[in-house]
């Protein structure tokens, strides 16, 4: 038994408005893929600029003459470096012992990043970079 053939350009009434189902289902899905692919490269992009932010922020901290200063100097480079990845405050902790001369100055820097929000979801996604760097022995003297 054979299938009768139409004539070029017609189709059968099975067909009718088949595209149309495909690109109502499909649409969404390919929207909703993309969507998670740009939300999941916010937080890659946030992950980079905390991780100069830290190194940013420990080198800053490193070449000050007492703590303090130190502190307020990695801060505020800190905070310069996530001004558009953040989307709550900047937190900046020294993890490190003292500030003695000839030792180490360790920063850990954390914010809230934007990522997941984007789609909808509110997963708190805080992400967190520590970095040392040695105490300059040549540091500002005042």
């Amino acid at each position: 038994m054979s299938v009768p053939s139409l004539p070029e350009g017609r189709r059968s009434a099975d067909d009718r408005g088949l595209s149309t189902v495909e690109v109502v289902i499909l649409a969404p899905v390919m929207i909703l893929f993309i969507l998670v692919l740009v939300a999941f490269g916010q937080l890659v992009d946030g992950r980079g600029a905390l991780d100069g932010a830290a190194r940013d922020a420990a080198r800053a901290g490193s070449i000050q003459k007492d703590h303090a200063t130190a502190m307020a100097e990695a801060r505020k480079a800190a905070e310069a470096n996530l001004a558009d990845v953040c989307s709550g405050p900047v937190n900046v902790t020294q993890t490190s012992q003292g500030f003695e001369p000839d030792t180490i100055f360790t920063v850990e820097v954390s914010c809230q990043v934007r990522g997941l929000a984007m789609l909808g979801l509110d997963v708190p996604t805080t992400l967190s970079s520590s970095f040392s760097s040695p105490l300059d022995p040549f540091r500002r003297s005042a």
